[in-house]
């Protein structure tokens, strides 16, 4: 497909869309960016075709990201941290009745599963940062800032069975960490008890032990079958 024909897709057929990253956080300075992340549905007859849809199309704004639902609901189904919150931004700036039903659905992609995602992520974010303290003496503080807003996103979440992606009382300290405030020493030590408290939430967690594969199975085909009717 052409990218003009993908960009169309995320044009005319786009079920939700949201923004993400710190405005989204409520952790946004005058000069951040604006993270647009959106799902969109491809009508079934293109998947009748030799060349499917793309699962994924960059665009057309800058700083615009979107997925075709059956690719979305995958990676939420494996926990993939930066797909959930895209379910649980509190920016959404495009929603049909589609759209709706997803997010009525969100609850399902939740399970312990998070645990395991959330800190493999960390694990590695944290390795490149501490990368960069052996090279350069220092971490890239904003990347450091939004490890700890992960790893606490990750806690709450195991602790409570909800996944909130915006900051709260955490406004007030983690800027100080992407200013550079606050000694590498401390940032580890921080990230040391938030993932400790994660894997002890874990053990306690209201979540299920896996996600509710067959509810969204049965609301993607069933979402296939209606766009497919329209086409007859």
């Amino acid at each position: 497909m052409t990218s003009t024909g993908a960009e169309n897709l995320v044009r005319d057929h786009t079920i939700y869309s949201c923004v993400m990253g710190s405005r989204a956080f409520g952790l946004a300075t005058e000069g951040s960016d604006t993270d647009r992340r959106g799902i969109f549905l491809a009508p079934t007859p293109l998947f009748w075709r030799f060349e499917k849809p793309p699962t994924h199309v960059e665009g057309p704004a800058d700083e615009q990201f979107s997925w075709e639902l059956e690719r979305f609901c995958e990676l939420a189904l494996r926990a993939n941290p930066n797909v959930l919150e895209c379910l649980h931004s509190p920016l959404v700036e495009r929603i049909d009745d589609t759209g709706r039903e997803l997010l009525a659905l969100r609850g399902a992609f939740l399970s312990r599963a998070a645990h395991r995602t959330f800190v493999r992520y960390a694990r590695g974010q944290r390795g490149k940062l501490e990368a960069d303290v052996r090279q350069y003496g220092a971490p890239r503080w904003k990347h450091a800032m939004h490890l700890l807003r992960l790893l606490a996103s990750c806690r709450d979440l195991l602790r409570t069975g909800e996944l909130t992606v915006e900051v709260g009382d955490a406004r007030g300290e983690l800027p100080a960490v992407k200013r550079g405030e606050v000694p590498w020493a401390e940032v580890e030590r921080r990230m040391n008890r938030l993932a400790e408290e994660s894997d002890e939430a874990a053990v306690r967690s209201p979540l299920p032990a896996g996600p509710d594969r067959a509810r969204v199975e049965d609301f993607l085909v069933r979402t296939r079958r209606a766009s497919a009717g329209r086409a007859l």
